[in-house]
């Protein structure tokens, strides 16, 4: 009574009415943010995916230009590759092209894309992109355009591009030839053999135990690593030993080749002749047979 006297009865109720006209502009405004936030996400949606349209519209687009245009598509006429008797019988159908024109043969050996010499460039014109893609290579070519082949060998010659009578195709680049050592190292494995010829004369291997996960538990990671990186250490210098010994035994080598892990080759290059990445596995003597057919296999690219 007292309040309805004193007119506060009015003055709550309006108030009431003004909380609850807040209240409800308050809804209105966060469903308003909503609406204003699935907005702005539904237009950042709908721009990327335009964006992703116009990417794939370029690229078809690009791809049609290739198909239409006059530019021919040019890819090898065919790729191979040849192992043992095979590389072989290759090298010596290339040895019996011969020619009446002391400069009828091309033969260059390209170490890289960026290397090509300019006989290579001049005499393969638009063919020049798939020497570049099959470098390092040996390219042969005759000046009659029946013989156009690139030969990936095991062993890189140095640089050297020349017309003649006949292709020059050395033994060494291709097959083992002579007195060699051919070893496989890996963080936890090695394999050497003494080789004559695709003969091996000597072997020699060992594993060695290498942690390969860190376990839950126990040791810390740091720790973990730090033993693991000890171990690896320690099989490297074993094998580094060796690889000393063999090189210092009265019978000569002609050479050491040497593959593996990338991760380790590099603690083991001063002693080779030739490096390699390899990812034979398993058993020392098992794993070295498979590196060893593995690296003596040359990619034959017609061209």
């Amino acid at each position: 009574m007292i309040d309805r006297l004193l007119g506060r009865a009015e003055l709550k109720e309006r108030i009431e009415e003004l909380a609850e006209e807040k209240r409800h502009l308050e809804r209105r405004a966060e469903a308003e943010e909503e609406r204003r936030s699935d907005a702005v996400a539904d237009r950042q949606r709908a721009e990327e995916r335009v964006n992703e349209l116009e990417h794939r519209i370029e690229s078809l687009e690009e791809r049609l230009e290739r198909t239409e245009g006059t530019e021919e598509s040019i890819e090898f006429r065919r790729v191979s590759d040849l192992r043992g008797s095979r590389v072989a019988d290759a090298l010596g159908r290339f040895r019996a092209v011969e020619s009446g024109d002391p400069e009828g043969l091309l033969t260059a050996f390209v170490p890289d894309g960026d290397a090509v010499p300019s006989s290579v460039a001049e005499w393969f014109g638009d063919r020049t992109r798939l020497v570049r893609r099959a470098a390092p290579a040996v390219v042969v070519a005759d000046d009659t355009g029946a013989v156009s082949a690139a030969l990936s060998p095991p062993i890189a010659p140095e640089p050297f591009d020349r017309w003649s009578d006949r292709f020059r195709l050395d033994e060494s680049w291709f097959r083992p030839t002579g007195r060699f050592a051919f070893a496989l190292v890996r963080s936890d494995t090695f394999a050497l053999g003494v080789y004559e010829g695709d003969e091996r004369v000597e072997f020699e291997g060992f594993t060695s135990d290498v942690k390969e996960a860190h376990s839950k538990g126990g040791f810390s990671q740091g720790r973990f690593e730090r033993r693991r990186e000890g171990q690896i250490d320690d099989h490297l210098k074993k094998a580094t030993a060796a690889l000393s010994e063999v090189d210092a035994s009265d019978d000569p080598l002609d050479r050491t080749i040497v593959v593996g892990e990338r991760s380790v080759l590099g603690e083991v290059r001063h002693l080779a002749d030739t490096t390699d990445v390899s990812d034979a596995t398993g058993k020392p003597r098992e794993a070295l047979g498979d590196a060893f057919r593995d690296f003596w296999t040359t990619r034959l690219r017609a061209i």
